[in-house]
């Protein structure tokens, strides 16, 4: 093996380059539990895109695995949770057809209602479904 000489140090000090740094801090918080990638580069102060390909590279390498999803505002699988260690990446889970044809009929019918209810205040009249029945008295 070739001897590669370290570069002088005039203070007498140890060098240590920052990228060991942040890439220990990032593998301990690893260790300790789950985070998704905004999470680390929050946590470590690396830039996005730069935790994402540390952890691209581990999940490649075996050395971490998805241990989750997080969900985005419409319910969808998207950001990756990766805990280190090896195991088994976590899927992503999938509507059924029929459970996105239920979803799209329950956004169309309450867009109807909405559509209805701002048309009869247009008109000065309270939509028929929301007329409450007044109790008759004799």
């Amino acid at each position: 093996m070739k001897y590669i000489p370290t570069p002088p140090n005039p203070k007498g000090k140890r060098m240590i380059k920052i990228n060991a740094i942040t890439q220990a801090h990032l593998i301990k918080l690893l260790l300790e539990g789950t985070y998704t990638c905004q999470e680390l580069a929050d946590m470590t102060g690396l830039h996005y895109v730069t935790v994402l390909q540390y952890t691209r590279e581990l999940h490649r390498a075996g050395a971490a695995h998805i241990a989750g999803w997080e969900k985005d505002y419409r319910g969808r699988d998207l950001a990756k949770i990766y805990k280190l260690g090896e195991g088994r990446d976590k899927p992503r889970q999938k509507k059924t057809q029929a459970e996105r044809q239920i979803a799209y009929r329950a956004k169309k019918k309450q867009l109807n209602l909405i559509n209805l209810i701002c048309s009869a205040q247009l008109a000065g009249q309270t939509p028929a479904p929301l007329r409450q029945e007044q109790p008759e008295t004799v």
